[in-house]
């Protein structure tokens, strides 16, 4: 049973400006979630409530966001593909498991994955020449089983809350598939774009969903989305690196505190 919160003209503008705030952000990194979920709080919706109708109103920026990167993406429909069934199984776990279990257990564990992701992200240039190298003339290594069960693992966890599933997936992506920091962001997007999609699918027909919040969240989302994802392409790699880095530390900052 949804909780009933009458939202005036002041708070549905603050929830409509979170929501543009979440969508350019997710377009650039991730994170989002930490502006408009607890925004929602504020306002008085129960934490399951709010989690699932920030999710539901995250789609459409999310996907503006990919769309964005569209010429990045280009020609590489098999790899993506491959990595979307594995992000999109992981979304329908961690959103049943929202449904499903209390969230006491898996809540201990999220600032320690985004505090990974972190390290990840910062030691991703000396990881990759440590590792293989690609191979001349090809952009990205070879998708092996521990990226598949990586992408699954930040689905699952998309699904579940959302926070920061970006930081993971660059990190990720970042030591085992490619250096190159924008296209992987262009991955990133389109990949939590899916995941939100298909929980918030889940969500509409077996969750509550407070409709109010999640529009005003979608229509704000939509237009940060497209800005973000426009002036996230023009950040040099170095400058990105250093937003998933505060993006990620204040994620870490705002579960535990």
């Amino acid at each position: 049973m949804i909780l009933e919160v009458d939202l005036s003209l002041i708070e549905s503008l603050a929830v409509l400006g979170a929501g543009a705030a979440a969508g350019a952000i997710n377009a650039v990194v991730g994170s989002g979630t930490l502006i408009t979920f607890p925004v929602l709080l504020a306002l008085g919706y129960p934490p399951v409530v709010a989690n699932v109708s920030n999710t539901v109103g995250l789609v459409p920026g999310s996907l503006s966001g990919a769309y964005t990167y569209r010429r990045e993406l280009a020609g590489h429909g098999r790899l993506l593909l491959t990595l979307a069934i594995a992000a999109v199984a992981g979304a329908i776990t961690g959103a049943l498991l929202l449904l499903w279990l209390p969230s006491g257990a898996f809540d201990t564990i999220v600032p320690v994955l985004i505090g990974l992701a972190l390290i990840l992200v910062v030691a991703q240039p000396w990881l990759a020449r440590r590792l293989a190298g690609i191979p001349p003339g090809e952009k990205h290594r070879p998708v092996g089983p521990l990226l598949l069960l990586g992408v699954y693992a930040a689905g699952t966890y998309g699904g579940y809350f959302g926070a920061a599933q970006g930081v993971l997936m660059v990190g990720l992506f970042g030591v085992l598939l490619s250096t190159d920091l924008q296209w992987l962001n262009g991955i990133k997007n389109l990949l939590t774009g899916l995941v939100n999609a298909v929980a918030a699918v889940l969500f509409v027909i077996v969750g509550d969903v407070a409709w109010e919040p999640a529009l005003l969240i979608a229509a704000g989302s939509v237009v940060g989305g497209f800005v973000g994802g426009h002036w996230g392409r023009k950040l040099p790699r170095a400058v990105l690196r250093g937003v998933i880095v505060v993006v990620g530390l204040a994620a870490i900052a705002n579960l535990l505190f």
